[in-house]
């Protein structure tokens, strides 16, 4: 992930530490509203648990990290949009690599929102199958 420097404004501050918390496999309230909403290309809308407990998923079928990298990012009153993307190994061993455009509800500081725009077809092709794997380990 690129660093900027520690003069950021805030809410882009906040960002850089929401894709740290994603890279280390676990999402903290502490960046999080209480009432966090979330949406995603392919599970649709979900509330704060289900949004922590997908980014913990993605952690355990990565064999290392996935690491994402801020191409760009925009900031404008309670709204940041950052264009991303990630690259990593998955359980599979397969590579994986995707591009995505975040786009962040900031309020008190906290992420109040975020949705997750990006190619579905890889996910349902490479992650999907080790989900269910997953699942049904249990």
């Amino acid at each position: 992930m690129k660093h900027e420097s520690a003069s950021l404004p805030a809410s882009r501050q906040l960002v850089h530490e929401f894709f740290a918390a994603v890279t280390a496999g676990d999402l903290p309230d502490s960046l999080l509203a209480d009432d966090m909403k979330a949406w995603t290309t392919t599970q649709g809308a979900m509330g704060k648990g289900a949004y922590q407990h997908l980014i913990r998923l993605l952690a355990r079928i990565s064999l290392e990290p996935l690491t994402f990298t801020i191409d760009s990012i925009t900031s404008e009153e309670d709204r940041v949009a950052a264009e991303v993307h990630s690259q990593g190994t998955l359980i599979s061993g397969e590579q994986y690599a995707n591009t995505y455009v975040f786009v962040f509800r900031v309020r008190d500081g906290r992420i109040a929102s975020v949705a997750e725009h990006f190619n579905a077809l890889i996910v349902q092709e490479k992650m999907v199958p080790l989900v269910r794997r997953l699942q049904g380990a249990r």
